[in-house]
C-alpha cells in the first residue's frame, strides 16, 4: 500500500516505522522531520494543514489512504475536506474532533452517557473564575476549553498561582483561550485506554501509563509527556475491562446516537480513584507518548489494520502478550516554558547506533550533529523482557549523550511493578 501519514511528531514517527514493517508498503510523512530522514522515512515538505497542496499529492501519487496524527488538522477539518474529494482518510470527522477541542463538548458527552468524571464549573469571565477559586477545596484543577498541545491543565496550590493562571487564560488568552474548566482535583493512578473506531466496531488497544510532570518523582511543570509504558502492570485485567465495558462503549454508542459516524483512534484518560473509574480526558487521535510505547506491540499488520477499518471491515486485531515496552522522552532545557532551540544535541552517528528505536520529533540538523528545534526533541523506545532491562537500554544509552542542552526524566515506568 501506498500510504500518507500526516504529521511531524515521534507519535507520527512511531506509525510510520509500524507501517513500514511491511517492506512492500510505501509510506510517506508530511511534514515529518529530519530525524525521520535519517531512517529513510520519505517525509514531503507540506504543512499538515495545507489541505490543498495535501490532497493534490494524495491524487498525484496514488496514495490508498492518510492517517491523521496531530489533533490540529483534525479540529480544522481536514477529514472532511478529503472526504469532500473521495479520498480515503484515517481520522475523525471535524463535528467528533470537538471532543479533544473543546471540554465542555466532551463534558456533555459523558454526562449523556452517564460516563463518571471530574464534577466542573465553566467559566469566561476572569472575576467569577476568582470567585469560584476562593471558595473551592484546593488543589483544584483549571483546564483551557481550547487545544494546547496537552499544556493547557493546571494542578491549583495555591490562590496566587491560580489566580496568575486564570489572568493569563481569561484576560491575556493564552491558547485562544475564551473559556475555561474548573473541576476537582481527583487522585489516583492514571493510565490511558486507545482504541480503533469504526461506527458500532470498537477495538481496545493495550492500556500504557504516560508521566505528564517534568521532573522526577512526578515533579515540576505539566508537559505534553515525558515517556510511557505498555503494559502497566498495576493496572488489573479487571479495570481495564471495567473502563472497556463501562466507559469506551457506551461513550461510543452515545457518539452513534448523536449521529456522529466515527471512525479513527478514540483515546481515554482514565484514572482509578478510591470511588472507582473516572474520566480525566477524551482524545481523538493516537496519544502521545503513548503511541510510541503501544504500537510497536501491534502483531497485525497495521497498515492492514487501518486499511479495513476504512471498508468497514470486521477485524480480529492481534497484540504482543509478553515483554515491555518503554519510551524516554528527550527535551531542551527550558522546556515546557521556554524551550532553547539551535543548541547540539549530540552527533547523527550516536543517534543511528542505537540498538532499539528512536521516535523523532523537534529536532534539527548541522554538519554532523543534531540541534534542538522545539519542547520535546525524540523519544527512545526499548523493548524487553521486563521494566528493569527495557529502563537499563534506555537509561545505557542516554547516559553516554551530552545533557548541556537537554534534559530527560530517570525514573520512566517507576510505577508499573515488573515481572
Amino acid at each position: 500500500m501506498r500510504v500518507l501519514v500526516i504529521g511531524s511528531g515521534a507519535r507520527e514517527d512511531a506509525i510510520c516505522k509500524s507501517l513500514m514493517k511491511k517492506t512492500e508498503n510505501d509510506i510517506f510523512c508530511a511534514p515529518g522531520n529530519v530525524g525521520m530522514r535519517l531512517f529513510n522515512i520519505k517525509t514531503i515538505n507540506i504543512a499538515e494543514n495545507d489541505f490543498a497542496k495535501l490532497t493534490d499529492f494524495v491524487i498525484e501519487m496514488g496514495i490508498d489512504y492518510t492517517i491523521v496524527g496531530p489533533e490540529l488538522p483534525l479540529n480544522e477539518g481536514i477529514v472532511d475536506y478529503f472526504e469532500e474529494k473521495g479520498l480515503k482518510i484515517f481520522g475523525p470527522n471535524q463535528k467528533s474532533a470537538q471532543i479533544e477541542s473543546s471540554k465542555l463538548f466532551s463534558k456533555n458527552l459523558m454526562k449523556a452517557a452517564h460516563i463518571p468524571t471530574a464534577l466542573y464549573k465553566e467559566f469566561t469571565d476572569a472575576k467569577l473564575a476568582n470567585e469560584e477559586l476562593k471558595k473551592s477545596k484546593l488543589p483544584i484543577v483549571v483546564k483551557t476549553d481550547s487545544l494546547a498541545g496537552g499544556k493547557g491543565v493546571y494542578i491549583i496550590n495555591d490562590l496566587v498561582n491560580g489566580g496568575r493562571i486564570i489572568e493569563e487564560l481569561l484576560i491575556e488568552h493564552k491558547y485562544q483561550t475564551e473559556r475555561i474548566i474548573i473541576e476537582e482535583f481527583l487522585s489516583g493512578e492514571e493510565f490511558s485506554l486507545m482504541a480503533f473506531v469504526q461506527g458500532d466496531n470498537l477495538y481496545p488497544m493495550p492500556i500504557a501509563q504516560d508521566y505528564k510532570r517534568k521532573s522526577d518523582g512526578d515533579k515540576g511543570s505539566n508537559t505534553g509527556g515525558m515517556g510511557a509504558v505498555c503494559p502497566v502492570k498495576n493496572i488489573n485485567q479487571s479495570i481495564v475491562s471495567d473502563a472497556y465495558e463501562n466507559i469506551l462503549k457506551p461513550f461510543v454508542k452515545e457518539m452513534n446516537r448523536q449521529g456522529f459516524d466515527y471512525t479513527g483512534v478514540l483515546y481515554a484518560g482514565l484514572i482509578l480513584t478510591d470511588s472507582g473509574l473516572k474520566v480525566i480526558e477524551f482524545n481523538v487521535r493516537f496519544g502521545d507518548p503513548e503511541t510510541e510505547v503501544v504500537i510497536p506491540r501491534i502483531k497485525s499488520n497495521l497498515s492492514e489494520v487501518i486499511f479495513g477499518l476504512l471498508n468497514n471491515e470486521i477485524l480480529d486485531i492481534e497484540w504482543k502478550s509478553k515483554g515491555t515496552d518503554l519510551g524516554v522522552f528527550v527535551a531542551s532545557q527550558g522546556y515546557p516554558e521556554d524551550p532553547k532551540v539551535g543548541n547540539v544535541i549530540d552527533s547523527k552517528k550516536k543517534f543511528l547506533n542505537y540498538s532499539g528505536e528512536i521516535n523523532f520529533a523537534s529536532i534539527d540538523e548541522e554538519d554532523e550533529n543534531l540541534l534542538t528545534n522545539g519542547g520535546r526533541l525524540f523519544c527512545i523506545h526499548a523493548h524487553a523482557d521486563d521494566l528493569p532491562e527495557a529502563q537499563n537500554n534506555i537509561y545505557s544509552f542516554l547516559d553516554n549523550i551530552d545533557t548541556t542542552n537537554i534534559f530527560f526524566r530517570h525514573d520512566i515506568g517507576k510505577n508499573s511493578i515488573s515481572e
